[in-house]
């Protein structure tokens, strides 16, 4: 069975500006590791992680942001007035503690999330162990935040020229 490591969690900051948005997804995706409690180990190797895969993993993040920010507020919306717990996709008991609708959108999150993932040219596996590694290995989280700025600017460029035409 896949483990997929994708957490919701809320939306303290809004991501107006395309630097908030890089940061806050890293520390999303930093956030699940340590919401599990896991940690490298000091004689743990540096995971190789190659270009093409930075690249495929900051594409994943950027597609996944935006989805998990609407699965955050429509799960908000959801339960009322209660503060919205950590949900993460591969932990039954957090998605238990959710109602009914609640849990659907978040399961739906999850699986798109995977999906996302998957199109990426990365397993959920492979995934995880980047995002794990960007914890202890500083220069892969530099490599990953470049590769975000890099894609944003990128899509704003090709945003604006299509609006020029």
């Amino acid at each position: 069975m896949q483990e997929n490591y994708f957490i919701i969690v809320g939306n303290s900051i809004e991501h107006q500006l395309s630097t908030s948005l890089v940061l806050a997804t890293l520390t999303s995706a930093s956030f699940i590791f340590a919401t599990l409690g896991w940690s490298a180990k000091a004689n743990t190797p540096i995971l190789k992680v190659s270009s093409t895969e930075v690249t495929s993993y900051a594409e994943s993040v950027l597609e996944m942001e935006p989805k998990r920010q609407e699965a955050f507020e429509e799960i908000k919306k959801v339960i009322g007035s209660k503060e919205v717990p950590k949900i993460v996709c591969n932990d039954s008991k957090s998605m238990n503690s959710l109602p009914g609708k609640a849990k659907d959108i978040a399961i739906s999150y999850c699986n798109d999330s995977q999906t996302i993932v998957e199109s990426k040219k990365l397993t959920i596996e492979r995934f995880n162990e980047i995002t794990m590694e960007t914890q202890n290995n500083s220069d892969l989280k530099r490599q990953i935040y470049n590769t975000l700025i890099r894609l944003q600017k990128e899509s704003a460029a090709k945003a604006g020229a299509r609006d020029a035409q």
